[in-house]
């Protein structure tokens, strides 16, 4: 059976972990700069800059989702962006994935926020087809990134 829990400041070391397996999953490990250190200082403090839902089989850790709360200026309400949703390749197919999003959900509904956001390749079409079966709309809308340097 699946269980979808917030993390605690505990889970650190597997967050790190997951957040490294998706990136290199997506060939793009050189682009993850965080540390353990500064997901303790953004993600366990007093008021998180984001949260992460594990899920687990059987007390091992499945698969996770991570998310930040931002506003919509349009809708007049704070909404929820996704980042990562990822699944180790064993537990896949068990509904790991289903799981998270919808515990994503219910933490949307509790925060009382409108809507959940996030991004998927346009060629990832067996993602797209997932969150489809969920009921989410899939929007064809062009991302830009400024990297500002320090």
């Amino acid at each position: 059976m699946v269980i979808v829990r917030e993390a605690t400041i505990s889970d650190v070391d597997i967050v790190h972990e997951l957040i490294m397996a998706i990136a290199k999953y997506h060939g793009q490990e050189q682009y993850v700069i965080t540390s353990k250190m500064e997901l303790i200082n953004a993600g366990f403090a007093e008021n998180p800059s984001f949260g992460v839902l594990i899920a687990e089989i059987d007390g091992k850790v499945a698969g996770y989702c991570s998310y930040t709360w931002n506003y919509s200026i349009w809708a007049g309400s704070v909404f929820m962006n996704i980042d990562d949703v990822f699944v180790w390749e064993k537990y896949r197919g068990q509904s790991v994935g289903e799981k998270l999003m919808l515990k994503a959900k219910d933490v949307c509904s509790a925060k009382g926020a409108s809507r959940i956001r996030w991004e998927v390749e346009q060629d990832n079409l067996k993602a797209i087809k997932f969150y489809k079966r969920l009921g989410a709309d899939f929007d064809i809308k062009g991302f830009f990134r400024w990297d500002i340097a320090s």
